[in-house]
């Protein structure tokens, strides 16, 4: 999709500051940050949500939580853990219409977030 911001940054027409890229996925720092921790993973194909995956997706769904949390590792968030976080659609709290998970961690994390 031509005009998804997570497209553009993919393809590198908007600058991130990129943790891990592969042929599939790609991790990058969230811009506005709400913990210590906190990146993006994102597949390389748009696909607008997770309501929107099919069965032949199920392997690029493994290798974004893999992926999730082998960054989240790296970053410190090992001994402690993190918080894994997919919004969908409005309700569910979506703002850029391309999947993505949220990892926060670097910090204890309230349940119900508030």
């Amino acid at each position: 999709m031509s005009d998804c911001i997570f497209c553009k940054i993919i393809r590198g027409e908007i600058p991130s500051k990129k943790i891990y890229e592969d042929d599939e996925t790609l991790a990058f720092y969230d811009a506005t940050p709400q913990s210590p921790v906190h990146f993006l993973l994102i597949p390389k194909r748009h696909i607008r949500n997770i309501m929107e995956t099919e069965a032949a997706d199920v392997s690029l769904l493994g290798a974004l939580l893999y992926r999730a949390q082998e960054v989240a590792k790296t970053l410190g968030c090992e001994e402690n853990g993190a918080r894994f976080v997919v919004n969908c659609k409005k309700d569910g709290g979506q703002t850029v219409d391309h999947l993505h998970i949220h990892v926060l961690g670097g910090r204890s994390l309230d349940w119900p977030p508030g």
